[in-house]
């Protein structure tokens, strides 16, 4: 069953459901400030330190996004047998001991172990676990909850990282990374023991597991042969792998034209206009249909590629970086909003996991397939042009709803 508005009122501050928000506005703040944004630390600090080849390190993010989706397909499966509390903290466990090694790493083995830890960190504190649990706390704001939680991953590269680089410069990297994990071990571990939980009297339909008797592989089946499944994930897929081919090449694409000291202000620009889009977004999206909403944001990325590629105007390509980054950090919080009205509350967990996995896999290649073009052409426009084919069609396909509402039991 699912909270009924009847019975509970969600708009109230003293609703339980919003410090189970605050718990996973602080989990996602961590683990995107670690296990993302802080990469970028990480291969500058690591390189310095032992003189590693940059690939090196590039290579263990890459093997830590790939075993990451891999490992959130059987979310479910680990919800079921060990515990929605238990993964969370096994989860940041496992962060922990990551930062940790990477802090006091001596050998190149020891960095692809502190990586395959992240990837269980992502397992039990990434998307899949926080749009799960709040999926099972809020039905008539569970747009806003999601919006004000997924807020905490933008916070986290906009504060802890410049907070890692502040400290690596006046105690050293390794004090800093030290003590940036007491600090997260200091604030995430009471909230997730006090507040995380599953509502009282929940059930598998609202995402709460009471036993391991459910079969989540036939739901991942009946997932695979689910098209209302295939239309959601797609163009979330799509338009996640222009968006990190942009994100990265960003900087690459603006300092010629505006300067290193304007390149990073655009940076900037795009993260803050990332939290005030979710916020935006937040205060509407329980009252808009979560598909429309989706390839409005595509369009909108869509648009302000298109322009920057048009101009040259320092003002203009600011304000481009501004639109594009009022849509950022929507895309993740789409999916959840979808599987929840199309392909039920019953196959939530497994529906997450596969689709996180899926378009984890396909925009990690984003990146790539810009600098490839970028390479083949010596310029950005055919390149960026791409991404804007890709936002295109990715808001048509989301558009398309094949057949009607489709429950997905796991039996």
């Amino acid at each position: 069953m699912t909270i009924a508005a009847t019975r509970i009122d969600e708009s109230s501050p003293h609703y339980r459901g919003w410090r189970v928000v605050l718990a996973c506005f602080l989990m996602a703040f961590f683990m995107f400030g670690f296990g993302l944004y802080g990469q970028g630390v990480y291969l500058a600090e690591l390189q310095r330190a032992h003189g590693w080849p940059g690939t090196l390190v590039s290579a263990a993010s890459t093997f830590s996004f790939l075993l990451t989706s891999v490992l959130v397909i059987f979310t479910d499966d680990l919800l079921g047998r060990i515990g929605l509390r238990s993964l969370i903290l096994c989860g940041l466990s496992a962060l922990g001991a990551s930062t940790v090694l990477l802090a006091l790493m001596q050998t190149p083995w020891q960095l692809y172990l502190a990586f395959a830890l992240m990837s269980v960190g992502w397992t039990g504190m990434g998307t899949v676990v926080i749009a799960t649990v709040l999926n099972s706390w809020f039905e008539r704001r569970r747009g806003l909850a999601l919006s004000l939680a997924f807020n905490g991953a933008t916070c986290g590269g906009i504060i802890l990282v410049p907070l890692l680089l502040s400290l690596t410069g006046s105690i050293g990297f390794r004090s800093a990374m030290l003590a940036a994990t007491v600090a997260m071990m200091v604030l995430v571990l009471p909230v997730v023991v006090i507040f995380i939980g599953w509502p009282a009297g929940a059930s598998l339909a609202s995402g709460g597991r009471s036993s391991g008797s459910a079969a989540p592989v036939h739901s991942r089946k009946a997932l695979l042969a689910n098209a209302a499944f295939w239309t959601m994930v797609l163009p979330i897929a799509m338009a996640l792998l222009a968006q990190m081919g942009f994100i990265i090449h960003q900087v690459s694409f603006l300092e010629p034209l505006i300067g290193r000291a304007s390149a990073g202000l655009a940076v900037t620009i795009m993260a803050a206009m990332a939290v005030v889009g979710r916020l935006s977004l937040g205060l509407f999206v329980d009252r808009l249909d979560p598909r429309v909403a989706c390839a409005a944001s595509m369009t909108s990325q869509a648009a302000a590629l298109l322009l920057l590629l048009q101009s040259t105007s320092p003002t203009m390509l600011l304000l481009c970086c501004a639109v594009y980054g009022f849509s950022i950090g929507n895309m993740i919080t789409f999916p959840p909003l979808i599987i929840q009205r199309e392909i039920g509350a019953a196959a939530f967990a497994a529906a997450m996991g596969l689709g996180t996995s899926i378009s984890g896999v396909v925009s990690a290649f984003g990146p790539g397939i810009v600098g490839l073009v970028r390479s083949f052409t010596g310029n950005y426009t055919t390149a960026f042009a791409l991404c804007v084919v890709l936002d295109l069609a990715a808001a048509g396909m989301v558009l398309w709803r094949p057949g009607r509402r489709a429950e997905v039991a796991a039996s």
